[in-house]
């Protein structure tokens, strides 16, 4: 099992640097975080430092998909076919879950938690084994989507008891926002969030922008790198980060809910948001609906979500990119084939 990681190309400079850095690692959300903070007053770096760590902490016990937290709380009274009273902030995760998976079509749906569970992506380690194809028929016959749930004040109750909520393609990019509001409000103005790939920029680095490097899919290293300005976030939804092979086929966690299949006709989607509200969260839910549209589909699904800056490699390693991407990328080495789209 390999995870996104989106290298930070400045973090190597850090001993070299005339401001000091202060830097932490941590395992959340079932990947590696790293949070880079420059401050010329060390315990105020670490000090901030601790306190994205402990709100990380805190959000991956509350929304925990299958260990016991809120999350499995409600899933489990949807289940029952009862209505929960829940805290406010757990009902304003599902509204904004809704909006987000509306304005994709769908394709992004934390309401497909069973059908996650049953490929066996709902576990830290997962065994390379096919679920049975009538189970799959089952559950795309119940049709189970966030669509279903519907959000009275703090209640929350579904018309569809098969709905299961899971965060996993939503909840980094949350904390990612949430990162970025704490290290402000305690006054630091230049710092690096990397949540397994989904990365925010603050500031700047010594007055130079933030560089960071996007993951190649089939090789180690980065394929390119894009400096970051500040409030920019992005985002990588990949084949390589969660998957199991069986008979030389890869199956990824992204799966599409129109077949109840791991979506195989693509390597990875990055895409670029611009700073402004939500943009962490942004790049986190909206990277997945690109990625399982797929060939022909994947630029007007980016058009819809006003998703300008995008790269795309298909099953077959082929590069496309959007001109306002294109035109930022520096690739490692030579510069590979590609295909530049508007």
């Amino acid at each position: 099992m390999r995870y996104c990681l989106i290298l930070l190309a400045t973090l190597w400079l850090a001993a070299c640097g005339r401001t000091p850095l202060q830097e932490q690692q941590a395992y959340v959300f079932g990947t590696r975080v790293e949070v880079i903070v420059v401050s010329a007053a060390p315990d105020q770096g670490r000090q901030a430092i601790a306190a994205v760590l402990r709100e990380f902490d805190r959000l991956h016990r509350a929304y925990h998909a299958w260990q016991s937290s809120e999350l499995t709380d409600l899933n489990r009274a949807i289940g029952e076919g009862r209505a929960l009273e829940v805290a406010p902030e757990l009902a304003e995760l599902v509204g904004e879950a809704q909006q987000l998976s509306r304005q994709g079509d769908y394709l992004f749906d934390p309401g497909i938690g069973q059908l996650i569970k049953l490929w066996g992506f709902q576990a830290d380690e997962f065994k390379a084994e096919l679920p049975p194809e009538a189970e799959i028929k089952a559950w795309l016959a119940r049709k189970p989507s966030i669509a279903d749930i519907a959000v009275s004040g703090t209640t929350v109750s579904s018309r569809n008891r098969q709905v299961a909520l899971d965060f996993g393609g939503y909840l980094k990019g949350v904390a990612l926002d949430r990162a970025a509001a704490i290290l402000r409000g305690q006054g630091i103005q230049n710092a690096l969030i990397n949540i397994g790939g989904n990365v925010m920029a603050l500031g700047s680095k010594e007055g130079r922008k933030w560089r960071v490097g996007i993951q190649h899919p089939r090789q180690p290293g980065p394929m390119a790198t894009v400096e970051l300005d500040d409030g920019e976030a992005i985002g990588t939804s990949g084949d390589y980060q969660r998957f199991f092979e069986i008979e030389g086929k890869r199956y990824p966690h992204l799966l599409d809910p129109r077949t109840g299949y791991p979506a195989a006709h693509t390597q990875a989607v990055t895409i670029l948001i611009p700073a402004g509200p939500k943009a962490g969260t942004r790049s986190d839910a909206l990277s997945k609906p690109i990625f399982v549209a797929g060939p022909g589909h994947w630029r007007e699904m980016a058009q819809k979500l006003e998703t300008a800056q995008v790269l795309r490699v298909d099953q077959d390693g082929r590069i496309e990119v959007t001109a306002a991407l294109h035109q930022r990328l520096q690739f490692i080495g030579q510069s590979p084939a590609l295909s530049v789209v508007p």
